[in-house]
């Protein structure tokens, strides 16, 4: 088919600028008169357009993914607590005394390998793997040729071993 013979409507594109809930709100309306004025087969696509645009402007209002039925806020203690900063195990693995600010002072490191002294052999290596390289379980289970479920299950004990050494030891508080 020739694009110059072509008897498609011209369509004008304005761009609204960044993503914003009033801007979010313009597109809406724009869809909901173009739903109005378009046959049954465009409307099929304009309403998902309008739905789209919906969820996305609740999500901007309200700051929280529309449908959840509990917010983050809400979620139960152990999955709140961050036992150690990811940032602080990325830099105990590093071992980097360069002067970054995201370098561990002594007290800190002592904290963190306090921690990691009550784990096994295996648990500690899942957990340094996991939170201080930044390694998924799947890439760790090929690294130690274990199931990648063992190192979930490794990695949970770690998180349960640290988190009574950090509520049992005055030395750990942060």
């Amino acid at each position: 088919m020739n694009i110059a013979n072509s008897k498609a409507p011209v369509v004008k594109v304005t761009d609204l600028g960044p993503a914003t809930a009033l801007n979010y709100q313009l597109s809406l309306k724009g869809a909901e008169r173009a739903y109005r004025k378009a046959d049954a087969d465009d409307k099929k696509v304009i309403s998902g357009m309008k739905s789209d645009c919906e969820f996305v402007i609740e999500w901007l209002s309200t700051g929280r993914r529309p449908g959840n039925k509990r917010g983050i806020e809400r979620r139960a203690a152990y999955q709140l607590e961050k036992l150690v900063d990811p940032l602080r195990m990325q830099a105990y693995v590093s071992n980097s005394k360069a002067g970054s600010p995201s370098n561990l002072t002594d007290w800190e490191r002592f904290q963190i390998e306090s921690a990691l002294s009550r784990l096994s052999e295996r648990e500690r290596e899942c957990y340094v793997l996991a939170y201080g390289e930044c390694f998924s379980f799947q890439e760790i289970s090929q690294m130690l040729g274990v199931a990648k479920g063992t190192v979930a299950e490794y990695v949970e004990r770690a998180q349960k071993k640290i988190s009574e050494e950090l509520s049992n030891n005055l030395f750990l508080l942060y």
